[in-house]
């Protein structure tokens, strides 16, 4: 991104969305990069553009709510840091659950662009959008965004919404939308003839597919006409053959099914980030022929959970259950710690009620909470700094921010100990390329002798008899807990000696960043623990043994 900076700066873009979203976890878990420091080298040499990050409200960066000091804080050192315009949302659209990053943002001096999560369900109407819109103007929004992630809005629509809401509003209007669906660009230019002010795009070799419109395709498109927008096509082309470069470096890590648009969204609604996500999601499951099965489930289960808008985090939280769902074999048979949550209301208000056997089936006996989720959370960045301080990990209050956001993942990388994640190799010409971590089993032919091989990743030994690192046998005895997907191992809740009851919680795993708890399927005692703390098992491996 650097070398390129100084060309974008001067083309003239209303603002450089450059961090937030996903970007935070990414640096931290894949990238060895600290994203305090990205911020503030981006604005350090962005002297014309304004910087802009994505907000997911309470929920900050992450994947759940946090508590005040937590969003204060972050807020605050974002600003300090380099962020100019918060792009505030929340996935259920429950204000209650924006108000104090907007607050916050405000009072250190931040341009607030308060979201509508678009999405659409027999409960989501332009009168409800349009009213949602005039509470975040009430609260003293800059701007209001339309956020269309899953591309699922029409010309027409867009045409109706933005006239409806420019009626109504008088701060700038801003309209987001992805080429998942194919209609992106006739949406924007839609929605600049209704008189939207701001269009969001991606330079070309980043556009399309599950991406936005690209950039170079609407400032033409728009050269002309009373919206216009005034950009140097030259320098944008400039740009574009930049990254098409780029591009090239990291073309092992592109989904073939990120680059083209797929019009099945408009059926199954999910969200271009979480497409791709979903694919690599079933890859580490060795289930990726059961990807269709899992489209076919999603909207089953975004109406049973009450048409949550999917977007982070209830992107996440519909699509592991579907996930769930289809490979357990039994609807709602596994339940993530998430989805509990989410029934509960500790995600906020859902749109339309969930289904009554479902959130029998999730929460049993228990009744959802009625107020804002965060008035539940005690404040934690005391206790937080006493943590990282016996750990020896802060070296700025940042880290103590990082460290509060993402508490499994942040202490080893604040103590260096993370690694950059390897680029994928690139196919060979005429050679099928294998995604990773599908196969570990191989039949190598060397010269016209064939070898059976199986190849296990690092950190898993295998000894001569056939027993794996940590003690599980080749041949699993009777009464062994099984883990049912491929993740990582959060928590153990039973040790060797317990007593344990069917149905209680024995093992927290961490899998397509939900947790997923494993019950045990017997009563008795357990005689073995092959789990540890930390380690990545695959679904098939055993956890332990209740006798």
């Amino acid at each position: 991104m650097l070398p390129i900076l100084e060309k974008l700066d001067s083309i003239g873009f209303w603002s450089l969305e450059c961090w937030g979203g996903a970007t935070f976890d990414t640096m931290i878990r894949y990238l060895n990069e600290d994203p305090w420091k990205r911020i503030k080298t981006l604005k350090e040499r962005l002297k014309k553009t304004p910087t802009q990050m994505l907000l997911r409200g309470q929920n900050l960066v992450g994947y759940h709510n946090y508590p005040d000091d937590v969003v204060e804080a972050f807020v605050r050192l974002s600003a300090k840091n380099g962020v100019d315009i918060f792009r505030v949302f929340d996935a259920l659209n429950d204000i209650r659950n924006m108000e104090l990053s907007i607050i916050t943002a405000k009072k250190h001096g931040g341009h607030v662009q308060g979201c509508i999560s678009y999405t659409t369900s027999p409960v989501h109407t332009i009168k409800k959008f349009v009213e949602f819109a005039k509470q975040l103007q009430e609260r003293e929004c800059d701007s209001i965004c339309v956020k269309d992630m899953a591309g699922l809005m029409s010309p027409a629509e867009a045409s109706i919404l933005v006239r409806a809401l420019k009626k109504e509003i008088t701060i700038p209007i801003c309209v987001h939308t992805h080429c998942t669906s194919g209609m992106g660009p006739m949406t924007y230019y839609a929605s600049c003839e209704a008189g939207a002010d701001v269009v969001d795009t991606a330079i070309s070799p980043w556009g399309w597919g599950t991406s936005q419109p690209p950039t170079e395709s609407m400032v033409a498109s728009l050269t002309g006409s009373p919206n216009d927008t005034g950009l140097s096509l030259e320098m944008l082309v400039e740009v574009g053959f930049y990254f098409l470069e780029v591009k090239k470096r990291y073309a092992g890590l592109i989904s073939p099914l990120a680059e083209s648009p797929d019009v099945s969204v408009l059926i199954h609604q999910v969200p271009g980030g979480m497409l791709s996500n979903l694919h690599s999601q079933l890859k580490e499951q060795n289930a990726l022929d059961r990807y269709q099965e899992v489209l076919k489930e999603l909207p089953a289960v975004r109406k049973e959970l009450g048409y949550p808008p999917l977007v982070t985090p209830t992107s996440q939280v519909v699509g592991t259950q579907a996930i769930l769902n289809v490979l357990v074999g039994k609807r709602y048979g596994k339940v993530t710690q998430e989805v509990k949550d989410y029934c509960m209301g500790f995600y906020g208000k859902t749109p339309a009620p969930v289904d009554p056997e479902v959130l029998k089936k999730v929460i049993g006996k228990e009744q959802p909470i009625s107020v804002r989720p965060a008035d539940l959370l005690a404040p934690q960045l005391e206790k937080l700094q006493k943590e990282a301080d016996e750990m020896g990990i802060l070296n700025s209050e940042e880290d103590l921010i990082t460290y509060a956001l993402f508490p499994n993942v942040a202490p080893k990388f604040l103590k260096g100990e993370v690694k950059e994640e390897p680029m994928p190799e690139l196919q060979t010409e005429g050679v099928p390329s294998v995604p990773a971590g599908i196969p570990n089993e191989f039949t190598v032919d060397v010269d016209g002798e064939e070898f059976h091989v199986k190849v296990t990743p690092v950190g898993v030994e295998v000894t001569g008899d056939g027993e794996k690192k940590g003690g599980r046998p080749k041949e699993l005895p009777e009464g062994t807990i099984i883990s049912p997907l491929q993740g990582m191992v959060l928590e153990i809740k039973a040790n060797k000696g317990d007593k344990v009851k069917e149905g209680d919680v024995v093992v927290i795993l961490e899998a397509m960043k939900m947790q997923t708890e494993v019950h045990a399927d017997r009563p008795g005692i357990v005689t073995e623990v092959y789990a540890t703390k930390g380690e990545m098992v695959t679904g098939g491996d055993g956890l332990l043994v209740v006798e």
